[in-house]
């Protein structure tokens, strides 16, 4: 048995809402001393820590009252949703934390003011100097001449929804504009990334297989600091809530992944990006 002092040591709550609990019928002690000291036995201290998960998830003391009461519950299946829930509710925070990081850095995650005519010019300089030659060729030939495949370069800028898209991403139409123009064209920079992914992907099919919740975390925290890598992102959140919205739809791009890595694949790791992220 342990005193009503000993539990608020152990607990952290305070002797007074202890005090609140017995006196709503929330929480009773245990037994009672002759001089009127409240005890808790394992039990008690149980039901307690019950109800602080239950607190945590901001559920009214009355309810969860009901709750604990209730001839049928269930604590084991009680205690695997406030997990779920819980593990929600940290991942929606972490992803606000993360913005609030970017904001302080500088970077302005509501920015986005298009492309002046000058900036465009100048990243289509550099991405066709970064093309290898014969991709360069392959293009011109495709489109009817060189100016004809920068136009159609250019008319990509035009497309609103993308640009939003792009953005988002990257936080602002600097932070965009300088991982365009940091790219080299290189396609040996994508080979160390692509296989990591690879792994990745493989990774997600296990934990789907095995239904390892923690190891499909850990595939979403390497996939975000591989696109972080990769596309030259202070945040992947964005980018990865857009691939898994993408996933869900079914298109093509789901399609390639589950031919490649298993079927499922991609909706599974479109649900694990999800469940990382609180949404």
């Amino acid at each position: 048995m342990k005193t009503v002092k000993e539990v608020s040591e152990i607990t952290g709550v305070s002797i007074r809402t202890l005090r609140y609990y017995d006196e709503i019928g929330l929480l009773k002690p245990a037994a009672m001393t002759e001089a009127g000291y409240r005890l808790y036995d394992n039990r008690t201290i149980e039901r307690l820590q019950e109800i602080l998960f239950f607190r945590e998830l901001e559920i009214p003391l009355a309810d969860i009252r009901r709750i604990l009461d209730n001839p049928d519950y269930d604590r084991e299946q009680v205690l695997r949703t406030q997990k779920s829930l819980l593990e929600r509710k940290r991942n929606r925070l972490n992803g606000i934390i993360e913005l609030i990081t970017d904001v302080m850095k500088g970077v302005n995650t509501m920015s986005f003011e298009a492309f002046s005519n000058e900036e465009v010019q100048k990243i289509l300089d550099h991405t066709l100097e970064c093309m290898p030659k014969q991709n360069l060729e392959e293009q011109a030939e495709k489109y009817g001449g060189l100016e004809q495949y920068r136009e159609y370069l250019a008319s990509g800028f035009q497309n609103e929804q993308a640009l939003s898209d792009v953005f988002r991403w990257y936080g602002s139409k600097e932070k965009a504009m300088e991982a365009i123009l940091q790219s080299t064209g290189n396609t040996e920079d994508f080979a160390q990334p692509q296989e990591e992914n690879e792994q990745i992907y493989r990774q997600f099919m296990k934990a789907k297989e095995t239904g390892d919740a923690l190891l499909a975390e850990e595939a979403v925290k390497r996939l975000a600091e591989s696109y972080k890598n990769m596309f030259r992102l202070d945040n992947a959140r964005s980018i990865l809530l857009d691939l898994a919205k993408e996933y869900l739809q079914n298109g093509k791009l789901a399609e390639v992944t589950d031919a490649q890595f298993g079927e499922g694949c991609s909706e599974y790791a479109a649900r694990a990006i999800r469940e990382y992220y609180g949404v």
